[in-house]
């Protein structure tokens, strides 16, 4: 079983940067896929980006590419989520997850298994 704990979310005007920070729990971590989700009121929850559990391969969603970045340290048991540039567009609640790895990092929802409670980040115009 994994843990999952996001932190970093806030209020931030329109260009201005946030770092999320998902924290997780168990020895285990670096055998996961982790993946940050997004989800605006009203809207289903999206994939926004995720890493592969070594670190060596990203997917990203082109409504971010450019702006946000993923890293993990798997020494810290945490996955990040750098994002800068940010649109009001961006405002939701962000969500990390695990899966277990694939060739290729999943953007399916029902593929994660493991899921933190949630981060508000909320973008002024």
């Amino acid at each position: 079983q994994v843990q999952l704990v996001e932190s970093g979310g806030g209020l931030v005007q329109a260009g201005g940067s946030l770092r999320l920070s998902c924290a997780a729990s168990g020895r285990t971590f670096s055998s996961y896929d982790m993946a940050w989700f997004r989800q605006a009121p009203g809207t289903e929850r999206e994939f926004v980006t995720g890493i592969g559990h070594n670190g060596a391969s990203t997917r990203y969603a082109d409504s971010v590419k450019g702006r946000f970045t993923i890293f993990r340290d798997n020494a810290k048991n945490t996955v990040y989520l750098q994002m800068n540039s940010l649109k009001p567009e961006d405002t939701a609640v962000y969500y990390c997850a695990a899966a277990l790895p694939r060739r290729e990092i999943t953007t399916t929802l029902t593929s994660y298994l493991h899921w933190g409670q949630g981060t508000q980040v909320t973008v002024s115009s």
